[in-house]
């Protein structure tokens, strides 16, 4: 089955890469996506899966707050932090997560190769290195990551997983090259 042309790899990618528009006021670094990473992928013949929005879906375009970017962005992020730890988000926060796990498990139940999850560091929800909390950037994962991996950990599968940020594209790129083996085409 599926033996045709396609690869058969897929990344998991968060949202705010291939949308810039998704993300909050003021932390946009490309008019509409992050060009390089995304370049990467698609010149490795790697298929994208875009991630939700967590703080879009919970929160609004706006994090429901539009005075937002008035803030530093450290500072912002602990405020975004804090509502997606809200009962309500974390119910969609679930929801969000067990419909990634569905896919996954399709693909994987299908002979597809999981190459990884690429998430954005300083990010309250999908940093994976860093995150933003106490007003500061700081180590460990955002909220929605957090809650993916303990997910994907109670099912078993260990799927590799970066963070990059938009503000160093050749930190990033490098990451790709490093972690998943994508090469830079040109």
């Amino acid at each position: 089955m599926f033996e045709d042309s396609r690869s058969k790899k897929i990344v998991l990618l968060s949202h705010c890469i291939l949308n810039q528009n998704s993300t909050s006021d003021g932390t946009a670094d490309y008019p509409g996506t992050f060009t390089e990473v995304v370049n990467v992928l698609v010149n490795n013949n790697v298929g994208i899966l875009q991630m939700p929005c967590p703080e879009l879906l919970c929160l609004g375009l706006d994090r429901g707050d539009v005075n937002g970017s008035k803030r530093e962005v450290v500072e912002e992020n602990t405020r975004i932090r804090q509502e997606l730890l809200t009962l309500e988000s974390q119910k969609k926060i679930n929801g969000m997560v067990n419909d990634l796990i569905y896919q996954v498990k399709e693909y994987q139940k299908n002979n597809f190769t999981i190459c990884g999850i690429i998430g954005v560091d300083r990010s309250p929800s999908c940093g994976v290195n860093t995150t933003s909390k106490r007003n500061l950037e700081v180590k460990g994962k955002g909220v929605f990551f957090n809650k993916l991996t303990e997910s994907l950990k109670s099912e078993g599968m260990n799927i590799e997983m970066i963070g990059v940020k938009t503000s160093k594209t050749v930190e990033a790129v490098s990451e790709l090259e490093r972690v998943f083996g994508f090469k830079m085409k040109y």
